[in-house]
């Protein structure tokens, strides 16, 4: 899909004319016999677009979700609370749904009124408390009557949350869900525990799984809040700094159970009935659950003595023969249960109910114990009233309310799995994936609806993907699964679910090789983990996806992974690795450029041995890294930095300075030899000039040789004049009988191809090196050398900088101290050397003038 040619080609479907009404695919001609009998148009696929932070996120099902920069405009304010009317609603949509048919009787809480009235105590106080006890013990009904009691307590009121498979920050994003009105915006992580931070309620947490420090991670992120939780006594305990509150939960004592047994049945027990219930208290350790379960088994026992045939067409009876005789000398009377089935009771129970309810427990099996909502069960058991099954459930004790939803009680699952509930696990997962499929992607289900029923779809992949596909099934289940649900968790905010489902759908197509549908989880994947910040992490699973798409020639998959990819190498701060862009291009080497030299000077490490050919091209390829010390030469010393050159990089350095100071007075001599000074180039003006004047006016004798007559502007090269220069014969200086000629000569402004002056504290040991080399230097340094210090203004320095064998600063515009003598840089040439340099090649005398 095109990010940035939305139309209607990202829902896989043909663009119709612009005369056709909608955006649906081309309908094939109508029959004319049969003209209200067409085909319909493919339903559209959705795309939702959502806020995570600083991203915008358009969640699309067909080629992979898109995400760029959150434009300013289109960010989200700062979300607002619910008030107290808007609270109450949302608890009672939060609640597990009720079972058709009439209300079942609610069973009282027994010798739990002190550990009720101590909880709303240490609740209204701020503290948090932890509710420890078994399985079956009561622990969620305790915890309605608590939540009740402290509606009044905390101004956000009370939270209702589940931390059944949640982690800590699922339960964070659940608990800012709950408080916060924010459609279709989920904060990051920063903003979320800003937002969390002002919470102010009383927070019921059932079901915990976690505890230690992540516990102490939850408690710290909302110190305004005082939670409840409800926990086994098998999950990790508070830390002791966490100042967490332990009420153990135990079961129930003799007397209470009994009552609560003649409570579940609805009449007095008999003597017989009272010590088969003694025996099951002290089998069950007076757990609540076992002895609502045993009221179960007495109300059946009751229809069985009042009709032999209650349950025949329930199928209790379809293994004994028709024939069979009854015995009625007792009355039509049954016998109580076994020891042992009154402490397991789900087999018989199961036995007993309806066909719908029993084929709902083989569904649960299959999920691991998930109840699908009753308004699946209809579609997944084939009976338009399956829905009633639940109540059925509900009444015999078999489930438990977890959140907004049911489960299989505790030890439910067990027991029906010995008694062959769990032979056809395969299948009825494979069943349920396949409706949840359908449902998830019908256009009428909202994400928020497939989001909470996330457990059972989780469920279902976590058997189908280990089990082997139908060999007919050219998608398996497991697929179409995620396919379908996983962008409804995304736009429903679940992420967590949302990962899950990616992963298993990523490892369901790797088994069965279906590589278009592994790049799509790829894709996605990567999205959300650049969503979470884990930049690595984004960039794998998008180098994935993109070789994947690559090969199947997807080109609308391989433009959303490039720019996503891009996104990530923007945010990582660097460029992708392998030598490309983030959209995919070679890196040339210009990228490697360097505007400038560094502030001390260019590291010894850097030098090249021979200038480049073209004065005014910097550095554009970087050179190996420099050694942990690198020794740096420049032509001023930097303030901050210590230059230091010994051995034989250092004789080495003097010595080319010194050549190079040779070769630049050989070719002033020579041109100064040449020039005429009786006609001064006054009507040639040199657009490049070697030098300009000082800050009192001064300067070479370039600058101010218009004009003298006398010569007295002429320098040669150091910071002392000479004075006049005599003609000598006809005029020429520099005759035969002076072999020394001056190389301040008027004649020549642009003789010095330095442009800087040079102090020397021997001027005449300077030229007399000089004439051996200028035949040969001068016709190839000098044109090359002379425009640097003016043509290039990345290399002048702004101000004078001093040296330590010149007392009065150099002029701006003439210096550069980000070169050296021998640095590959062309500028190198206009650093400012000593004539000394020249007259010592082993750098004794040049390393305090020249070498920082």
């Amino acid at each position: 899909m095109d990010p940035m040619n939305r139309g209607p080609e990202d829902f896989s479907q043909d663009r119709r004319d612009d005369s056709t009404a909608g955006r649906g695919a081309r309908r094939p001609p109508r029959d004319p016999l049969t003209p209200d009998f067409g085909q319909p148009a493919p339903a559209l696929a959705r795309t939702v677009q959502l806020v995570s932070g600083d991203y915008l996120l358009t969640v699309n099902p067909v080629d992979g979700s898109e995400i760029e920069p959150c434009p300013p405009g289109d960010r989200p304010g700062r979300p607002v609370k619910y008030d107290a009317t808007e609270r109450i609603e949302l608890a009672r949509a939060a609640r597990p749904p009720m079972p058709p048919g009439p209300a079942l009787p609610r069973l009282p809480l027994l010798e739990r009124q002190e550990d009720r009235e101590r909880l709303v105590r240490l609740l209204a106080r701020g503290r948090s408390v932890r509710l420890t006890g078994p399985s079956g013990s009561g622990r969620t009904a305790l915890l309605d009557q608590v939540a009740e009691d402290c509606l009044g307590i905390a101004p956000d009121g009370v939270v209702r949350l589940s931390g059944h498979l949640r982690s800590v920050d699922d339960v964070l994003h659940e608990l800012f869900g709950a408080v916060y009105n924010a459609p279709l915006h989920r904060p990051d992580r920063t903003q979320m525990l800003e937002l969390v931070h002002e919470v102010g309620a009383v927070v019921v947490l059932d079901d915990l799984e976690f505890g230690g420090a992540q516990l102490d991670e939850l408690l710290e992120a909302t110190p305004e809040c005082a939670f409840l939780l409800a926990a086994t006594p098998d999950v990790p305990a508070p830390s002791a700094d966490s100042h967490v509150e332990e009420v153990f939960l135990g079961g129930l004592g003799r007397g209470s159970s009994l009552e609560l047994l003649e409570r579940a049945v609805g009449r007095v027990l008999t003597d017989e009935e009272a010590q088969w219930a003694g025996d099951l208290w002290f089998e069950s350790e007076g757990l609540p659950l076992r002895f609502a379960q045993a009221g179960a088994l007495l109300r059946q026992r009751d229809q069985l003595r009042a009709d032999p045939n209650a349950f025949d067409e329930f199928g209790y009876f379809s293994d004994t023969p028709v024939d069979a005789p009854f015995d009625a000398s007792d009355g039509h009377d049954v016998p109580l249960p076994s020891l042992a089935e009154g402490a397991a009771p789900a087999a018989l129970l199961a036995s007993r109910l309806s066909a719908s309810a029993r084929a709902t427990l083989r569904f649960a099996v299959a999920l691991g114990g998930e109840i699908p909502h009753q308004a699946h069960l209809p579609a997944l058991v084939g009976d338009q009233h399956a829905d009633a099954a639940l109540a059925e459930l509900v009444s015999n004790a078999l489930v438990t309310p977890v959140g907004g939803r049911y489960r299989l009680a505790a030890g439910v699952q067990v027991q029906l799995e010995a008694a062959g509930y769990g032979d056809d696990v395969v299948e009825q997962a494979r069943t349920a994936a396949r409706h949840y499929a359908w449902w998830a992607g019908h256009p009428s289900v909202g994400p928020e609806r497939v989001a909470a029923e996330c457990d059972a779809l989780l469920a279902a992949l976590r058997v189908l993907v280990p089990a082997a596909p139908v060999p007919e099934e050219e998608i398996p289940a497991s697929v179409e699964l995620v396919r379908a649900a996983a962008p409804a968790f995304a736009a429903g905010l679940a992420w967590s679910a949302w990962e899950r489902a990616l992963r298993s759908g990523q490892e369901a197509a790797r088994r069965v090789g279906l590589v278009s549908e592994e790049a799509y989880f790829h894709h996605e994947l990567g999205i959300l983990a650049l969503l979470e910040g884990q930049l690595d992490r984004a960039r794998a699973e998008l180098e994935a996806s993109i070789g994947l798409r690559g090969a199947l020639a997807d080109k609308r998959g391989s433009i959303a992974g490039r720019r996503a990819l891009a996104l990530v190498a923007d945010r990582s701060g660097g460029v992708l690795p392998g030598g490309r862009t983030a959209a995919g291009e070679e890196v040339p080497d210009a990228m490697y450029e360097e505007s400038q030299s560094p502030p001390g000077g260019v590291p010894a490490a850097f030098a090249m041995p021979e200038a480049p050919s073209e004065p005014e091209t910097l550095v554009t390829r970087q050179a190996p890294p420099a050694p942990p010390a690198p020794t740096v030469i420049g032509g001023g010393k930097a303030p901050s930095r210590k230059s230091v050159v010994s051995g034989t990089r250092r004789n080495l350095v003097a010595a080319g300075a010194g050549a190079l100071l040779a070769a630049v007075l050989g070719t002033v001599v020579t041109l100064g030899a040449t020039s005429n000074n009786n006609e001064p180039p006054s009507d040639k003006v040199n657009t490049n000039p070697s030098a300009s004047a000082g800050e009192n006016g001064g300067g070479l004798g370039a600058d101010k040789a218009e004009g003298s007559g006398n010569g007295k502007g002429g320098g040669s090269g150091s910071g002392e004049s000479a004075g006049p220069t005599d003609p000598g014969k006809d005029g020429i200086p520099g005759t035969a009988d002076d072999p020394t000629p001056s190389t301040g000569s008027s004649g020549t402004p642009s003789d010095d191809p330095s442009g800087t002056k040079s102090p020397s504290k021997s001027p005449s040991k300077s030229p007399s090196k000089s004439p051996s080399k200028s035949p040969t230097k001068s016709p190839t340094k000098s044109p090359t050398k002379s425009p640097s210090p003016s043509d290039d203004p990345t290399t002048t320095s702004p101000t004078p900088t001093p040296t330590e064998t010149s007392p009065e600063p150099t002029t701006p515009g003439t210096t550069d101290t980000a070169s050296s003598p021998v640095s590959s840089a062309p500028v190198s040439s206009s650093a400012p050397v000593s004539s000394s340099a020249a007259g010592s090649p082993s750098g004794s005398g040049s390393s305090s003038g020249s070498v920082m």
